[in-house]
């Protein structure tokens, strides 16, 4: 059986702070190089953001293929400072199917139960290439370890990365949050890699995060154009599959906890979003204004603050990750209740309650005029 330490071994075994301020500068300058290009191509395609409905928050049409930019800018950076092996193949080969599902979706609007098949598909393609979670463990009592059985370990492995690869996909709300909230939790999850030696991992996330910067610049508010399904999906998935290897010193760590733990905002977001649509007695894979990004523009922050609100609490809690990563309890649950305290703050905030409520109501109201 393929031992957790070695789960992602590229054959590095050296890697200099230099080497991964390169590793990220690429991943950056080239999908900062290609962004320019995705907005001139994107009318032409017909990949282009119409607003329909009062969930949106632009008013005028916008490209949304800067999805090819990022796949492109963190694509070459793999190809360039990675060993090409059996897992990073895997890796590469899911992006690109994911990729291509999201630019589907963008330019012919697939039918969720559709998409959600393709992930699933792209999800067993990690599995084949040998990426997979195969235990589970208590963080604060590495003397239990619980090996997953073959089927059972398939399982997991799909309910995360489509779990994760939809996490990002709906927190893509608000000009730049989406490219924001990943290049934060690429860059924990680097930094985790990188103290513990696993740095196949870090090369891998710094890639990512590069490329989520180097696309931040077009799409923070005011945006100049958005990334797609293409783009969201694709970082979601690249999150998803990198973060199911768990860098530790020992075999005894959790293989997920701390992807968990750098993600925790938008999972808490998609976990809030599909209970609020079941109370509500409305599809799960309906759009709304309810989200947190939501309510935090409804409190009156507007998108510019809003966002960096939310990345300030997507940092609290990438620190968390590190500080659990380093077995440091206390500090873990003092920065975790932090982040959970401006999460409800701002859930339960009688303000942004009253307007996502009215908003509702307009697009009801929109919805049976449309019929």
């Amino acid at each position: 059986m393929d031992t957790v330490t070695g789960i992602f071994d590229f054959g590095i075994t050296q890697l200099t702070i230099l080497q991964m301020v390169k590793v990220f500068i690429t991943g950056a300058a080239i999908t900062a190089v290609m962004t320019p290009v995705a907005i001139w191509l994107a009318p032409k395609i017909g990949a282009v953001d119409i607003p329909k409905d009062g969930r949106r928050m632009h008013t005028k049409p916008m490209p949304r293929f800067g999805g090819m930019a990022m796949f492109i800018g963190i694509t070459v950076s793999l190809f360039i400072y990675l060993p090409i092996s059996q897992r990073v193949s895997g890796v590469i080969v899911g992006g690109i199917l994911i990729f291509i599902v999201g630019i589907i979706d963008d330019l012919k609007n697939m039918p969720a139960k559709v998409k959600f098949i393709c992930q699933i598909g792209c999800a067993t393609v990690l599995y084949m290439f040998n990426i997979r979670i195969l235990h589970i463990s208590n963080p604060f009592d590495q003397s239990h370890l619980i090996f997953f059985h073959p089927a059972v370990s398939f399982l997991v492995t799909v309910i995360w990365v489509v779990g994760v690869t939809n996490t990002i996909n709906l927190i893509d709300g608000l000009d730049g949050l989406a490219a924001g909230v990943s290049a934060i939790s690429a860059v924990a999850i680097a930094y985790v890699a990188y103290i513990h030696g696993v740095y196949g991992v870090t090369i891998a996330m710094l890639a990512v995060a590069g490329g989520a910067a180097g696309f931040l610049p077009y799409n923070f508010n005011p945006a100049k154009i958005f990334m797609g399904d293409g783009g969201s999906l694709f970082l979601g998935f690249m999150l998803a599959s990198l973060s199911i290897i768990s860098p530790f010193k020992s075999a005894t760590f959790v293989a997920i906890i701390v992807p968990v733990f750098v993600l925790a905002v938008p999972i808490f977001d998609t976990l809030f979003a599909i209970l609020r649509r079941a109370i509500n007695k409305r599809p799960i894979m309906e759009a709304d204004k309810g989200h947190l990004h939501h309510r935090i523009v409804a409190a009156g922050f507007g998108q510019r603050r809003a966002v960096l609100t939310i990345y300030a609490i997507s940092g609290v809690m990438g620190v968390a990750a590190i500080t659990l990563s380093r077995h440091l309890k206390v500090e873990t649950v003092l920065l975790v209740f932090i982040a959970v305290t401006l999460i409800y703050v701002f859930l339960t905030d009688s303000h942004s309650v009253d307007l996502v409520h009215a908003a509702k109501g307009k697009n009801n109201i929109q919805e049976d005029k449309d019929k």
